[in-house]
């Protein structure tokens, strides 16, 4: 990714995201895991109404990074969505070069570049429902918290 790059890279992190939909577009929720090398482990959720998957998954990926105490962090990104990690990792500088014309979610996109810039940030593609740990515990949380909020709303 092309986001500027942190001065200073003094710690590391993976952050797991997962977000889900219960009808999509409908009411979702978004997990982001949390794992620091000295074992340290932190769980950020929320849902949404009226939303779609990804947005929730990218949301997670948002919402996980403002999760990160102050300091400049090495971030790896580890997502089942081929949209946020190719968005990380390929196409962000050409969506900034064209001024998010024509880019889906570009709120998001534009709020992920504000909550990174302190970061190095990378994303790791992983086959969801595949049996991958903290892949399928996101899953499993995010789809939870969204059926939440739909039932406080039904």
């Amino acid at each position: 990714m092309t986001n500027q790059q942190p001065t200073q890279i003094t710690k590391r992190v993976t952050i797991y995201t997962d977000g889900s939909c219960l009808n999509n577009p409908g009411t979702g929720g978004y997990c982001a895991l949390l794992k620091y090398p000295n074992g340290k482990t932190k769980v950020v959720l929320g849902a949404e109404l009226d939303t779609t998957n990804n947005r929730m998954e990218l949301k997670a990926v948002i919402e996980g990074l403002k999760g990160l105490s102050k300091g400049h962090y090495s971030v790896t990104i580890v997502s089942d969505s081929q949209i946020t990690v190719r968005g990380i990792n390929e196409w962000l500088s050409n969506w900034i070069a064209q001024d998010f014309k024509k880019t889906k979610n570009s709120d998001l996109w534009r709020e992920f570049i504000e909550v990174s810039k302190s970061h190095k940030v990378t994303a790791e593609w992983v086959r969801g429902h595949n049996g991958h740990p903290e892949n399928e515990l996101c899953d499993q949380l995010s789809r939870d918290k969204a059926m939440e909020l739909e039932g406080v709303y039904r």
